[in-house]
Order: C-alpha cells, then structure tokens, then sequence
C-alpha cells in the first residue's frame, strides 16, 4: 500500500468526479486535503507519505514564493513545508495546474524543470497523446491515443527532464508527461488532467497510476 497525500488549493475542481479519480486505485491510502492542512500538518505526518501530489495553483505571495507574514495562523509554514520535500526522499507528482503554481517562485520553477511557467490554455481540446519512452515504467499499459482535455502552451521542460509523453497538438507544449530528479525525491510531472473529462480516461488513469508509483520508488 502506497500513502498518497493529494493536496489542492487555490483553484476550483469537480470535487466528486475528483473524489471518484482516487477511489479508482484501491493500491493506494489516499488522503485529499487542502495545501493549509497539509502544510499546517506536523512534520511526522507530512513526512509519513510516500508520495505527494499536488493539484492546486497556489499564487506567490510576495513574488518569491508562500507569503508567511501575511498568511492566517492555520496555513501552517508553506515555504518549510514544501521545501523539506526534497530532503525526505518522498515521491513527488504535480498534476496540471500544480505545473503553474507559484510562477514566480525559483524552487517551483526547478521542480517542474519549465524555465517560464506562464501559460496560455485551451479547454476541451481533442489532445493526441505519443509515446517519447514506451519502455518507461509509467508508459506500460498504454500506446497512443486521444485524450479531451485542456491544453497548456508553455515553455518545454529543460534538459534535466526525461520526457515519457508528448503531443503534436498545435495549442499545446509538446511535452505532456516527464520525470526529473530533486535533491532525493522522484518527480512526476502530468500536463494532463483538467476535469473529469479526462480522469474517466481509463488510459489517463493507468498513466497517473503508473507515475504515483514510479514516484514512490516501486518501479524502476
């Protein structure tokens, strides 16, 4: 059993067919929560996850990152929160918006390995999905197909990404899925994944199932 903390925040989402995405991998001990309750969490339980996966687009406060002078008591310490992930070893998968969160915060910017993340989107497109690495673990299960979802046309991820996925969509960034590595954590990046369009795709469910494990160091 995989422990899977899903944190959300700072942009509105289908709560039920999101709830439903989850419910579909009985591998995993899911925990949906709020970014002020994972952050406001103690450091055990937050450090107890294998994996983290981050839907959310929380903004940069100050334009460096979480604001923690201006925050309320209870959004515990972001800034030390999402940091020290990189010192624990734990997996780390960011789904869609997550990609775009804190545009103007460094560390984010390195951990999706996107040099510019401001973005232009498309919704319901017709997205044609490629194979860039069909042996890679989160690959296995899937060959090409079609996917309706929004399309996000940004910078490309850097030379440090090893690109699984990609699209020739005209609207889009040609990488849709890539891994990374930062400090000691395995890092999943998952363009895909707007609403339940696409997480009722039994093949966008394989991917992101097939990622969480990647992350959590249970495939190789």
């Amino acid at each position: 059993m995989i422990s899977l903390a899903v944190v959300t925040g700072g942009h509105s989402y289908d709560v039920k067919g999101f709830h439903r995405l989850f419910r579909s991998f009985p591998r995993y001990d899911t925990y949906i929560q709020h970014m002020e309750e994972f952050c406001s969490s103690s450091q055990d339980v937050r450090d107890g996850y294998d994996v983290v996966l981050f839907y959310m687009m929380m903004t940069d406060g100050s334009g460096d990152g979480p604001d923690e002078a201006s925050a309320p008591w209870f959004s515990g310490n972001p800034r030390a929160a999402l940091t020290r992930l990189e010192e624990t070893g734990q997996g780390i998968v960011l789904l869609h918006h997550a990609l775009v969160a804190y545009p103007e915060w460094a560390y984010w910017t390195r951990l999706t390995g996107l040099p510019k993340r401001t973005i232009e989107y498309e919704h319901d497109q017709d997205v044609p999905i490629h194979l860039a690495d069909a042996d890679h673990p989160i690959a296995a299960g899937v060959s090409d197909w079609s996917i309706r979802d929004e399309t996000y046309f940004t910078d490309e991820p850097d030379e440090r990404s090893h690109l699984v996925l990609w699209t020739d969509h005209p609207r889009s960034t040609r990488a849709i899925a890539w891994t990374r590595d930062h400090g000691t954590a395995r890092v999943f990046c998952y363009q895909s994944g707007h609403d339940d369009q696409a997480w009722s795709d039994p093949r966008f469910r394989t991917v992101l199932s097939n990622g969480i494990t990647w992350a959590a160091g249970r495939q190789e």
